[in-house]
């Protein structure tokens, strides 16, 4: 895998969050900004806002994924660490979480699940 798939750290202040160079990523790969916007029907507006990784400029939600899984699709960019470096900065303690604590005991997460399906009012 290229190194600017998976992120280089050019600043040492910053702990976490790798830098990444979509831009250049991007003319390695010869697509041109417009050529993305033919094919994803994105708007450049949010295109520019996903290469300066200004991410509070997308539309959020579903949609903001939608796009950073689109646009690494058209650069040849690994959409999952895109997708991983997107959270990570828009969430910083995210990605210091405990991950989720195993269930224990008897019942199952299914189990669990069904019973309260099965409680809800109708």
């Amino acid at each position: 895998m290229d190194s600017y798939a998976t992120g280089t750290s050019a600043s040492p202040h910053r702990k976490c969050v790798p830098e990444l160079d979509l831009p250049r990523f991007r003319k390695r790969s010869g697509v041109s900004l417009e050529e993305i916007v033919q094919s994803t029907k994105i708007s450049s507006r949010f295109l520019r806002a996903i290469e300066d990784e200004q991410f509070d400029q997308l539309p959020g939600g579903i949609f903001s994924t939608s796009y950073l899984r689109q646009y690494a699709a058209v650069i040849g960019y690994d959409e999952e660490a895109l997708i991983a470096f997107y959270l990570q900065k828009i969430n910083p303690s995210a990605a210091v979480a405990k991950p989720p604590q195993r269930e224990t005991g008897s019942r199952k997460l299914l189990d669990r699940w069904l019973g309260t399906a099965a409680q809800a009012p109708r």
